[in-house]
């Protein structure tokens, strides 16, 4: 079972006082175009399914995975000509990046849209994108321009019948223009374009919830502003009734918050109209609900409940509620309610004649609007000054205070008011000045996206923050924008989305004066990203950051020790990780205050080491301890990763009824939060226990949830460097070896070779990062039909324990439960516990036994697996060929090879070889030391790798009267040419033709080439050229064989361009390209292990060109890349061979069918003999596969007659009759 480390991360909020809840260079190669070209009736469905999959990807906040789906369709659709789809697609991508904060990106797409969707007169596409546009510029603050936008898209014309979706962009435009009005308080036009977003709004309910853009309590928020709007102009009675209608809207979607700002807005409302007792029924339910929020919370409340006592003349009782309200907002440090406070109490002493306290009074009060930036508060607070001096008749001093208070008024644009003024600073739900007002709403922000957060509420909580983020940046406060970007990387954490959390991470580490800079929270939570990606290294470098920063914040070391012990135990160091975890709890024992959750985690992770040292009992009593406090907190994701390591431990300890109850427990809290990570983890762990159990049908059903969510994190994380990519895939890669591995002890082949396919494509996205795959790789692992039902009844059972996991957790929030909840509260555990009891019981029904009993290899029919072969066309592609072809597909697993064969006309087979994946990658290392070392004889490693590879399927291979091996080998099979393996007579390639692939379902068998030959041929020749890729110096000298094997191939093939030294550089060659069928380079190049980044092709003018850069050309006319030169090829110790893969995909993922380099050095002249037999035989209009292959065997027998008799002289003066070791190193040339 592979062992998960389910240690728990402990994320840094705040300054880490808070733990948040928390080419393929081969021999006979000829590699058929994967990018092939369709016919526009083909092209669009797939293009159309692949918009559909990035908005729904979008919709689940997976960005990245959404961004690569809308990229693919784009090409399509442009290829194809489809506008209307162009323009979709462009607005989806603005979407993204809209999304994401890019918002010059975002522009750039949407303005892009626009002139399409105009273009194709699609009014409705139009209305939304120019709507988007303006709510960009809305953001950034150039309300102007957002208003300019809005404005043009509301004046376009809607039919009578608009669709509810466009009535409602129209409302959604409408809002947005009220809103600048309303900043700008032009409230009667602000009032006018509520009014009629309104009247929309209410027709909008007869819509179905599908048909309208999703939104947050849908209206609540535009009936509410109108309020306010209307509350502004003096229309009591109309404002009353829109904040009712928003009231029950919140009431109806239980945000408390949110009625807690409406209930105060009623009540002041109210005051207004004289309801002077409703006033105080509202502003006392407000208090009731002990809602918090800096200024607001019980001090709002008390401030306007004596406001109303005040107009009441009350003031005995207003005074006692305002005297409350001031110890609140000192309580609290809430200065902004301090002094609006302050200023009412002074308003109570000059109505009870006590001037001189109200001097006083007024006093404090000014000096604090004076400190928050309170203007309006400032004006006010300064005549109610001069009311006093007016009433202790002195009206000098009197007039000086009004003509400040007047020269405040002019400045801010309001006509001075009558005089005197005894109360006009209301104190309203916000103080009121803008910026404090502001100030107000990002915390209202902030803390409401904390709390969606902690319920899971995700992409709620990521709007709440991004409102936040935006007001910050606006006021220039950088510590609040400190925290909300810090906080949405602690969202797109837990989503698994682990490139968009880097980001938001970096930003706020790029925040210099926040205040929390030199606290090591981003660091530390950096680190945390780096060690979910499996980037080890770059994690201790993050936490050994951070650990320099915290000083003498004991809960922050706590932190990172945890983090440095996460690491220690993923490398297996389990004493280091012991020890820091022992050294965290220390800390814990002398901290004076709750620290809980961390002592917790700390168990938790201290129960880790003990589990994976075999000591269960042990582990068992630490996950025990962890367990009850994070049940006692409250935190649901802890509980989750506490409850799936019980479950290891049961799992080690053979208890495995337990551990499955502990496993499903995680599983559902995992879904319910929607840490997608952590629910991969859940799933391969059940599947592992179910194999154990001796069911592997059902333990399949498993793994493929399994993977299938992994593959939607990979797509998320695809813009990141190659370095994080490979270190994530190599933390998954062995559940995806699993699966295939049970699929292939199923016979169940062909679902084997797409999860093999799988991880093909993974090694070429972490790569290359833009690899484009196609139907069977997009969907992941299917289902069959079963297995389907199966996994409909288990998602129904977890759907139900989701619903009452929520519920419970609401109810176990509460500080006061009614006995009617105490009820509920206890028919939800027992309901919990049914639960369990309902996934134990479903996994072993009648049913269930019945649907795999289906899947059985003794009793299923033999078409349900093999149907799965309409996927991939092998068979019929196989036959199109017409040359005998069979596709071979090896798997390396830890104690043993597996071979998949399929042939075009019998089922897929399977023969397994007992050969460890050292023994098999040993004999590989000393192959290609023999190859490399002209005094070491090559035939022995060879003829052992055959034996392996080739010599279980010899009966196969001749029942199927095989001619062409099509190979998709793995891993370091990658390495070796399988045209060089020896039998103890022949070398294969004197057998069979060989075609190299990357996988199946990545590749069009089918692809005819051109069999005019027009070749473009590019030689360095003369001179020395030193470059620079990579921050690495290479130096490379003319090779003088290039320039007479190009001579010799114009002579050949008479239509030959030829480009030599200077003349061969990419701006010349890069535009004739397109116009030949064969591009052959005679040049320098290396194919990097270990970094790939690094590959590159020497043009002869020195310019280097990296395989980034090929992925830019355009090569859809040409048949063939050959690079042919003494260093196209390994350099470095051998990787995965994902970079043999990379270098052939690359090329044809730019067009061409097939590609031929080397896997090594190789002498120039010895590739100029290769050369010119293989283009000698091309002539004759055989394929490139067998052109290759009659030169090699030229090369090995020393009979040149089938590439020409003149050609085979040339090469016989270099190469002798017997096949020596240097004669194999250029075996593997294609």
């Amino acid at each position: 079972m592979r062992p998960y480390f389910k240690y728990l991360i402990l994320t840094a909020t705040t300054p880490l006082l808070l733990v948040s809840s928390s080419l393929l260079p081969i021999a006979a190669q000829e590699s058929p175009i994967i990018t092939q070209v369709q016919t526009n009736q083909n092209q669009k469905p797939e293009a159309d399914r692949l918009l559909a999959e990035g908005i729904e990807s979008y919709d689940k906040i997976r960005f990245g995975e959404a961004l690569g789906r809308f990229e693919e369709a784009l090409v399509i659709y442009q290829e194809i000509g489809d506008k209307v789809g162009i323009g979709a697609t462009l607005h989806q991508i603005g979407r993204v990046y809209h999304s994401m904060e890019q918002y010059q990106q975002a522009l750039d797409y949407y303005q892009r849209a626009l002139v399409i969707q105009r273009e194709v007169k699609d009014d409705v596409g139009a209305r939304v994108t120019l709507n988007r546009i303006g709510s960009i510029y809305d953001r950034l603050g150039d309300y102007q321009q957002a208003l300019d936008y809005y404005q043009q898209a509301v004046v376009i014309r809607q039919e009578e019948n608009a669709l509810c979706s466009d009535r409602a962009w129209q409302r959604i435009t409408l809002t947005g223009i009220g809103k600048i009005y309303q900043r700008w308080e032009n409230y009667p036009q602000a009032f006018a374009n509520y009014q009629q977003a309104a009247v929309i709004e209410r027709e909008l309910s007869n819509c179905p919830e599908e048909d309208i853009p999703p939104s947050y309590a849908r209206g609540a928020r535009l009936f509410y502003s109108t309020g306010l709007v209307a509350q502004e102009l003096g229309k009591y009675q109309e404002a009353w009734d829109y904040l009712q209608q928003a009231l029950a809207i919140y009431q109806r979607v239980e945000d408390q918050d949110e009625q807690w700002i409406i209930l105060n807005q009623m009540g002041v409302v109210s005051r207004h109209m004289g309801e002077y007792q409703q006033a105080l029924d509202y502003f006392q339910q407000a208090q009731d609900m002990e809602i918090l929020f800096v200024h607001f919370g019980q001090g709002g409340s008390l401030n306007n409940i004596g406001l109303v006592y005040y107009e009441m003349g009350e003031y005995q009782q207003a005074l006692l509620s305002y005297k409350q309200a001031l110890a609140s907002a000192q309580e609290i440090n809430d200065r902004a309610g301090e002094g609006v406070t302050l200023n009412n109490i002074g308003g109570i002493y000059d109505k009870q004649e006590k001037y001189q306290q109200a001097f006083d009074t007024y006093q404090q009060a000014l000096a604090i609007v004076q400190e928050v930036g309170d203007q309006k508060g400032e004006a006010v607070v300064l005549n109610n000054l001069g009311v006093v001096y007016d009433h202790l008749g002195k009206s000098q001093q009197a007039a000086d205070y009004y003509e400040q208070a007047g020269a405040i008024w002019s400045e801010l644009g309001v006509n001075k008011p009558d005089l005197p003024i005894a109360l006009n600073l209301e104190p309203l739900i916000l103080p009121r000045s803008p910026n404090a007002e502001k100030k107000a709403q990002v915390v209202q922000f902030y803390q409401k996206g904390m709390q969606l957060y902690k319920r899971g509420q995700h992409q709620p909580a990521l709007e709440e923050f991004q409102q936040a983020l935006g007001i910050a940046r606006e006021l220039g406060d950088q510590s609040q924008e400190w925290k909300s970007l810090n906080q949405m990387g602690l969202v797109y954490q837990s989503l698994g989305e682990y490139k968009l959390a880097l980001d938001f991470f970096q930003q706020a580490l790029g925040i210099p004066k926040s205040g929390f800079e030199n606290t090591g929270a981003i660091q530390f939570n950096l680190g945390q990203v780096y060690s979910n990606l499996g980037d080890y290294t770059k994690a201790l470098e993050f936490y050994q950051q951070a650990s320099e920063l915290v000083r003498g914040n004991q809960t922050g070391k706590v932190r990172i020790l945890n983090g440095i012990g996460n690491v220690n135990l993923a490398l297996e160091k389990y004493e280091l990780a012991l020890d820091s975890y022992q050294q965290a709890l220390t800390i814990l024992k002398s901290l004076n205050y709750n620290k809980k959750l961390l002592e917790g985690a700390t168990l938790n992770n201290i129960g880790q080491v003990y589990r994976e040292q075999g000591k269960y009992e042990l582990a068992l009593e630490y996950y025990q301890q962890a367990l009850t406090i994070q049940k006692l907190l409250g935190s649901k994701r802890g509980e989750g990763a506490i409850l799936d390591n019980l479950g290891e431990a049961y799992y080690q300890l053979e208890q495995y009824n337990q551990a499955l109850e502990y496993y499903q427990q995680a599983l559902v809290i995992s879904q319910e939060v929607g840490d997608r990570a952590t629910e991969g983890e859940n799933l391969s762990n059940i599947g592992y226990l179910l194999e154990q159990q001796q069911q592997p049908e059902l333990a399949i059903v498993f793994f493929k949830q399994s993977v299938n969510v992994r593959e939607g994190i990979r797509e998320s994380i695809k813009e990141l460097p190659p370095a994080q990519q490979q270190s994530y895939t190599a933390t998954i890669a062995q559940d995806y070896r699993h699966l295939a591995d049970l699929l292939l002890q199923q016979n169940r082949i062909l679902e084997a070779q797409q999860v093999l396919d799988l991880l093909k494509v993974q090694e070429l996205e972490d790569y290359l990062r833009n690899v484009r795959g196609n139907d069977n790789t997009a969907q992941g692992v299917p289902n069959l039909p079963p297995e389907e039902q199966i996994q409909d009844g288990l998602a129904e059972i977890l759907d139900q324990a989701i619903a009452i996991g929520k519920e419970l957790n609401q109810l176990r929030q509460q500080g006061k439960r009614s006995p009617q909840e105490e009820q509920r509260l206890v028919q939800l555990v027992n309901a919990q516990e049914q639960i369990i009891a309902d996934f134990n019981y479903f996994i072993e029904s009648p049913e269930v036994e019945a649907l795999i009993t289906q899947l059985t290899p003794k009793t299923r029919k033999p078409d349900l697996v093999d149907d799965l072969e309409d996927l991939l066309s092998i068979q019929d592609n196989l036959r199109d060929l017409q040359q005998n072809a069979v596709l071979l597909y090896p798997l390396i697993l830890e104690d043993r090879l597996e071979l998949v064969l399929t042939t075009p006309d019998s089922p897929p087979i399977r023969r397994t070889v007992s050969v460890t994946k050292d023994q098999l990658n040993q004999a590989i290392v000393s192959f290609r030391q023999a190859l490399n070392n002209p005094g070491t004889d090559a035939k022995a490693p060879a003829q052992q790798l055959y034996n392996w590879l080739i010599k279980p399927l010899e009966k196969d291979l001749e029942a199927a009267q095989a001619e062409t091996l099509i190979y998709a080998p793995d891993g370091q099979l990658r390495y070796i040419p399988l045209a060089a393996l020896y039998d103890g007579q022949q070398w294969l390639v004197q057998r069979y033709r060989i075609n190299n692939i990357t996988a199946a379902s990545l590749t069009d068998l089918g692809s005819q080439p051109t069999s005019q030959l027009k070749i473009l041929a590019g030689a360095f020749t003369t001179g020395s050229h030193s470059v620079t890729v990579a921050k690495e110096r290479f130096n490379f000298g003319g090779l003088p064989y290039a320039g007479v094997e190009v001579e010799t191939l114009a002579e050949t093939v008479p239509d030959t361009t030829q480009l030599f030294n200077d003349a061969f550089n990419p701006q010349d060659t890069k535009p004739q390209m397109g116009d030949h069928t064969i591009l052959h380079f005679a040049t320098h190049g290396a194919i990097v292990a270990g970094r790939p980044e690094e590959s590159f092709i020497l043009f002869g003018d020195g310019t280097p060109v990296t395989i980034a850069d090929v992925r830019n050309w355009n090569l859809n006319n040409v048949d063939l890349v050959v690079l042919s030169a003494c260093q196209t090829g390994l350099g470095g110790n051998l990787g995965t061979g994902a970079e043999i893969l990379g270098l052939g995909y690359q090329m044809q993922r730019a067009g061409a069918r097939a590609a031929i380099a080397s896997l090594w050095t190789v002498d120039d002249g010895g590739t100029q003999a290769l050369m010119n037999a293989f283009y000698g035989v091309l002539q004759s209009n055989q394929t490139k596969a067998e052109a290759l292959r009659q030169a090699q065997i030229a090369l090995i027998t020393g009979d040149y007659t089938a590439v020409g008799e003149q050609r085979g002289s040339i090469v016989a003066l270099q190469i002798s009759d017997e096949l020596q070791p240097e004669v194999v190193n250029r075996l593997n040339h294609p």
